[in-house]
C-alpha cells in the first residue's frame, strides 16, 4: 500500500472508531439510571444487573469473535467492520426501546454477535503497518477509544437530562451514520492473495486458545494482558455505580468525568507515546505502564472526596502506554497472513476476561455497598484490580528475563 493510501486509511480506520466509541461512550452516565427504572431498585443492585449485562455480551463475543477473526482474514476486514457497525445500531434501539429488563440484555447478545469491530480494526492496522510503525499505528487505536470518551460520555450526560433513553437513541443514529460512512469510504486493507480458507477448526473459541499455544513465546505477555483486562472492568464496568454511590454524581458529573479520562487518554496514546516509545522502549513502557495502573487504580481505592477521583485519573491515564507496545510485542511475533487469527484470539481472551470481569467487580461493589454488609468498602474492586496490575508486571518482567536468558 502505498504511503498516501496507507495515511489516508488509518484516518478512515480512526474516525470509524471514534464514531464508534463515542457511541458507546454516550450510553455510559445514564445505564445505572435506566438499569433503576427497569428494576425498580437501588444502584448498589442495579450495579448487579451491570454487571451481567457485561456478561451477555462479552459471552456471545467469546463464541463469536473467532469466526468473525477468521472470516476478515478470508474475505477482508472492511465487510467485518460494515456488519459489525450495523449490529451496534440494532443494538442501540433494542437498549432505547427496552419496556424490561430482558430486552437490555437480548440487545446486548446482538452486539456481542456482531461486535468484532475493535479487534478487525486491529487486524486492519497490523495489514497497513511495518514493524516500526506497528506500535505507533496501534496508538492510533487508542486516540480514537480516548476521543471517543471525551465526547460521548459528556453528551451522553448532557442528553440525560432528557431522560435515561435518549442518549441510546443517539447512539443509535451515530452508528448508522458510521455504517454508511464506513460504506463508500473505508478501503480493503487484506489484498486477496494474502486472504486464506476459512476453517472451522480455526474458527473456534478452543481452536483460537490453540492457536495461541503454537506461539509459546507469547504466553506469559498473554497471561498479563489476560490479568490486566480483567483490572481495567474495575473503571469500565464499576465507575458510574461507584462515583453516583460514594459521592452522589449525577450523570452529568459521570459524564464529565469519564470524558476527562477520555482526554487524558488521548493525550497518553497520540501523543505521550510518540516520546515514551523512542526513549523508553517498548519493553520499559509496558512495565511503567503497568505501575501506573495500579498506582491509579490504588488511589482511587481510597478516594474520598470527589474532586480526588478526577486528580487520581492522571496516574491511572499514564496507565495507557503500556497496551500499544504490548501488543506490539505479541504481533511481532505472529505471520502476517495469521494477523487476524490472533486479533480474533485474543479478542476471545478479553471476552472471557469481560466474561468475568464485570459480574466480579459489580458484585464485589455491591457485597461491600448492600445494607447487611460486614462493613462498607465501595472501592473494593479498585483496590483488586491494583493488585491484579501488579501481578501482571511482575510476570511480565519475569517473561523478558526468560526471553534475554535465551538470546544469550
Amino acid at each position: 500500500m502505498k504511503i498516501a493510501t496507507k495515511k489516508a486509511a488509518i484516518g478512515f480506520i480512526f474516525v470509524t472508531l471514534l464514531i464508534d466509541v463515542t457511541g458507546w461512550g454516550i450510553i455510559l452516565p445514564v445505564v445505572p439510571k435506566l438499569i433503576k427504572e427497569l428494576i425498580h431498585a437501588d444502584i448498589s443492585e442495579a450495579a448487579t444487573y451491570g454487571g451481567w449485562l457485561g456478561f451477555a455480551y462479552a459471552f456471545t463475543q467469546f463464541l463469536f469473535s473467532p469466526i468473525i477473526g477468521n472470516l476478515s482474514d478470508r474475505y477482508g476486514r472492511r465487510p467485518i467492520i460494515l456488519i459489525s457497525l450495523f449490529g451496534f445500531t440494532v443494538d442501540y434501539i433494542f437498549l432505547a426501546l427496552a419496556p424490561t429488563i430482558s430486552w437490555l440484555f437480548l440487545g446486548r447478545v446482538i452486539a456481542g454477535i456482531t461486535g468484532a469491530s475493535m479487534s478487525t480494526a486491529s487486524a486492519y492496522i497490523a495489514d497497513i503497518s511495518t514493524d516500526e510503525e506497528r506500535a505507533k499505528n496501534f496508538g492510533i487505536i487508542g486516540a480514537a477509544l480516548g476521543l471517543g470518551f471525551i465526547i460521548g460520555p459528556v453528551i451522553g450526560g448532557l442528553l440525560g437530562q432528557f431522560g435515561a433513553r435518549a442518549p441510546f437513541y443517539a447512539a443509535a443514529v451515530l452508528c448508522l451514520l458510521n455504517f454508511i460512512y464506513g460504506y463508500f469510504i473505508l478501503p480493503e486493507s487484506l489484498e486477496k492473495e494474502k486472504r486464506r480458507p476459512f476453517a472451522w477448526k480455526r474458527a473456534n473459541p478452543i481452536g483460537s486458545f490453540q492457536f495461541l499455544t503454537r506461539y509459546p513465546k507469547i504466553s506469559g505477555l498473554v497471561t498479563a494482558l489476560i490479568l490486566t483486562y480483567i483490572a481495567i472492568h474495575a473503571v469500565q464496568s464499576n465507575w458510574h455505580f461507584f462515583t453516583m454511590y460514594k459521592f452522589g454524581w449525577n450523570e452529568q458529573m459521570v459524564g464529565c468525568s469519564l470524558g476527562l479520562l477520555g482526554l487524558l487518554i488521548g493525550l497518553v496514546q497520540a501523543v505521550l507515546i510518540r516520546w515514551t516509545l523512542p526513549k523508553l522502549g517498548e519493553k520499559r513502557s509496558i512495565y511503567y505502564g503497568l505501575v501506573c495502573y495500579a498506582v491509579g487504580l490504588f488511589l482511587f481505592a481510597f478516594a474520598s472526596e470527589g474532586w480526588m477521583m478526577f486528580a487520581f485519573l492522571v496516574p491511572y491515564s499514564l496507565g495507557g502506554i503500556c497496551g500499544p507496545a504490548l501488543q506490539s510485542v505479541i504481533t511481532k511475533n505472529i505471520p502476517t497472513n495469521a494477523q487476524g487469527e490472533l486479533q480474533g484470539a485474543l479478542a476471545s481472551l478479553a471476552s472471557i476476561t469481560a466474561i468475568a470481569g464485570p459480574p466480579i467487580m459489580t458484585n464485589l461493589f455491591y457485597y461491600f455497598t448492600h445494607d447487611s454488609t460486614p462493613f462498607k468498602f465501595a472501592g473494593a474492586p479498585f483496590f483488586l484490580a491494583a493488585l491484579l496490575m501488579g501481578i501482571s508486571s511482575m510476570i511480565v518482567y519475569t517473561t523478558f528475563k526468560k526471553d534475554k536468558r535465551k538470546q544469550s
